[in-house]
Parts: structure tokens; sequence; C-alpha cells
């Protein structure tokens, strides 16, 4: 698509508007969606086409990435579940976090009550970025931690260091799976699936009421609810940072390439999280 002077001009004007957002903020709200690690090079499932490019062997065997993310494979076949979590357990693991993450660091530095992190996504990026572990909340988990398919009362224990075999053809996970420490059956990671009632949600819950802890003290102050990559098909994460920058009266600054837009008062910006966030604090520095 060719981009037009008014284009041009309409993204620059749009780019201001959010430095000059973020350089009065006095704090932060990050919310991140898929396309926030998708700069990274991690996949995007969006759609199944999304799903089989990221992971041909399921469209040989012509499952989708709902029919993949059930819990039910976790009894039904342990290797076939473990194939797929294990794979992108690995994955996140080795993945270096983009250079965005870095400058949501140094903005979060800049403002007197710092910044606090709300994601959809599991792949523990905001961890391995530097971020505080008590300023995040995972609201579907995360693939670090695990929890006892029996929920034998071990609870949510993190995840283990161990590499998971995969055979790529079939995308079957080797033994040894991963097993719970307490009673040594097999764990699956405390991750909110689809159709998911055995989710365990302790370490969420105990995220959340953090995270609303610190908002609940931000009154009177000036925030700015910073959203990459949050697509709208699951919208919690647009739902929580709309919301958030509605209550505490500041600003929402969207940036999403195929869903920039945004409430009244909102900075809708159609370009992807890395480069969005690099030019925003361009304009920053100027």
């Amino acid at each position: 698509m060719r981009t037009t002077m008014d284009d041009t001009t309409d993204v620059e004007a749009q780019l201001s508007r959010a430095a000059e957002a973020i350089r009065r903020a006095d704090a932060l709200v990050i919310g991140a969606g898929a396309g926030m690690g998708v700069d990274s090079g991690l996949p995007d499932f969006r759609g199944d086409e999304g799903f089989w490019n990221a992971y041909p062997p399921y469209r040989r065997l012509g499952v989708s990435f709902i029919e993949m993310a059930n819990p039910a494979h976790f009894r039904q076949d342990p290797a076939f579940a473990w194939g797929f979590y294990g794979h992108r357990r690995n994955l996140y693991r080795a993945t270096v976090p983009h250079e965005g993450f870095q400058i949501l660091r140094r903005w979060s530095e800049r403002c007197r009550e710092g910044s606090f992190v709300f994601t959809s996504n599991v792949d523990g990026q905001f961890q391995r970025a530097g971020f505080a572990e008590d300023r995040i909340d995972e609201c579907h988990g995360a693939i670090d931690w695990s929890q006892c398919l029996e929920s034998c009362g071990a609870g949510i224990f993190p995840g283990g260091d161990e590499q998971v075999e995969i055979d790529m053809e079939t995308m079957r996970a080797a033994d040894p799976l991963p097993a719970c420490p307490k009673c040594g059956g097999l764990a699956r990671p405390n991750i909110l699936m689809f159709g998911d009632w055995g989710w365990e949600d302790e370490r969420n819950r105990r995220q959340s009421r953090k995270l609303h802890a610190w908002l609940a003290k931000l009154e009177g102050k000036r925030v700015v609810a910073v959203e990459c990559g949050a697509g709208g098909a699951i919208p919690t994460v647009r739902r929580f940072c709309e919301r958030t920058a509605a209550t505490q009266g500041g600003t929402l600054i969207r940036i999403n390439p195929r869903e920039p837009g945004v409430p009244r008062g909102g900075i809708g910006l159609s370009l992807g999280a890395r480069e969005a966030l690099e030019r925003i604090d361009a304009a920053l520095s100027r």
C-alpha cells in the first residue's frame, strides 16, 4: 500500500503526541499481546494459517491452534501435548527480547511511579528483558511455571531448566516428560488454555492484587497506557488498557498495525511494536 504525504504527516503527529504524553507521565501501564513478541521472532498464531505457518506439522495433521491448545491432550496423549508446549517453552527461553522492551524499561525508570505490565503473553519475555517480577501481571499464566495435572496439592512450581526433546516430524515429546515434584505425576504448564477448568490461578491472582493496589495509589497522577500488539479477537488486554486510561483519566497509546482504532482522546499507531516504540523514543530525544 502506498503511503501518502497526509498519511505520513498524521503518523508523525501521533508519534509526537505519544512522545509528549510519555514525557509528562508519572506512571506507565504497559499492555502487551502477541504482537509484542513478533518483532523478537516469535510466531503469531492469528488464524489457522498463522498457526500452520509457524507449525507446518499441524497442517498435515489438520489440527488448529484452538484444538491444540486444549488441556484434554495432557490426559489423552501427554507426549502430543508436551510436543506443542515443550517446543514453545524451548523457543521462548531461547528468544532474546527486541529493543522495544528496553525502551519501555527506560521510560518506566523516568516515571516517578514506575510502571506495571499487563500481558496476555505466556512467553516470559518481560522478565527476560529485566522487568521486575513483582510488576508483571500475566493474565493467562506463564510457560515457565507448571502445575500438577492431578492437582495433588503441589501448587504452582517453576517449570525447571530441562529442555523438552521434540520430534519435529510428529510434534511429540520424548520421555521423560515434565513431572510434578510432589507426587511424580505428569506436570502441565500453568497456562490458561481453551475450555480449561483445571488452570490453577493463585499466582495470577497475586499478580492482579499487586497491580490493582498500585493503580489505587495513582489518583491525581498522570497515567499513560502503552498497549503493544493486542488484538481484538481475545480483547482482554485492549479492554484493560482502555478501562485503565479512562478510569485514571490518562492517555491510551495503542500500537497495532491491523487494529489501531482508539476511543476519543486516544492515540492509535498503525505500526509494529518495535518500530513504534523506537520512533516514539526518537521523538522523545528531540
